[in-house]
C-alpha cells in the first residue's frame, strides 16, 4: 500500500460520498417524482417476496409509516406501483411494480452512476465495494437497524436445500421456503450476516 493511500482520512472519502448523493438527489426531481417515490421503487425491484410489503420498506428506508403510505399512495396513483392482499393472509398487504414502474427505473438517475461505477477499475470497484459494505453495516450496526442483504451471505440460506421442489433450488431456513436462483440475488428483511 503507497503512502498516498495511508495518508487519505474519512472526510476525502465522505465528501465526495455526500457531493455525489447531492447531485443525484437534485435529479431526482425529475419525471414528477421525488427521491423518497424513487427509492420505494428501487427498494421494490430488488425485494424479495418476503419484503415487499410497506412495512418492510418503512423499515428499508428509515421513514415513518406515514411517509411510506403517502408515498405507496402516490406511486399507486401514477400507476407506477400495486397493492395487493398476500396469499393466505388477511391482513399482510404485497407491493408490486407495475410495466410503468419497472420503465421508469430505466430513467433512474441512480443507473447512469451505475454504469459510471462500471467504468471504473475491477481493483477500484471491489476495493470501494468493501470499503462501502463496511461503512453501511457500521452504521446500520451503530443506529440498531436491518441490512437487507442478499442469501449468499445470510445465516438462514441452504445452497440447494430444496432442489427437489419446483419453487427451488434453494432453501430460507427462517421462512422456511423454497428459493428460485432469481430470488437469492434480491434483498430480505430476514437477512443476518453468517
Amino acid at each position: 500500500m503507497g503512502s498516498e493511500e495511508d495518508d487519505t482520512d474519512g472526510a476525502a472519502l465522505i465528501w465526495p460520498m455526500e457531493r455525489l448523493s447531492r447531485l443525484l438527489r437534485a435529479q431526482e426531481h425529475d419525471r414528477g417524482l421525488n427521491p423518497a417515490q424513487w427509492e420505494a421503487l428501487r427498494y421494490l425491484a430488488r425485494a424479495n417476496r418476503f419484503s415487499n410489503s410497506p412495512g418492510a420498506l418503512t423499515r428499508y428506508l428509515g421513514a415513518t409509516k406515514g411517509t411510506i403510505s403517502q408515498t405507496v399512495m402516490a406511486l399507486e396513483r401514477k400507476g407506477l406501483v400495486t397493492k395487493a392482499l398476500r396469499d393466505g393472509e388477511k391482513r399482510s398487504v404485497t407491493l408490486a411494480l407495475t410495466p410503468a414502474g419497472e420503465e421508469m427505473l430505466a430513467h433512474d438517475p441512480w443507473a447512469r452512476l451505475t454504469k459510471m461505477a462500471q467504468e471504473l477499475g475491477g481493483k477500484t470497484r471491489r476495493r470501494m465495494a468493501r470499503g462501502l459494505r463496511e461503512l453501511l453495516a457500521a452504521q446500520l450496526k451503530a443506529g440498531g437497524q436491518s441490512n437487507f442483504g442478499s442469501c449468499g451471505t445470510c445465516r438462514y440460506f441452504r445452497e440447494k436445500g430444496r432442489s427437489h421442489e419446483a419453487q427451488g433450488p434453494h432453501l430460507c431456513m427462517y421462512f422456511e421456503q423454497a428459493l428460485s436462483r432469481d430470488e437469492t440475488g434480491r434483498i430480505c428483511i430476514a437477512h443476518e450476516e453468517r
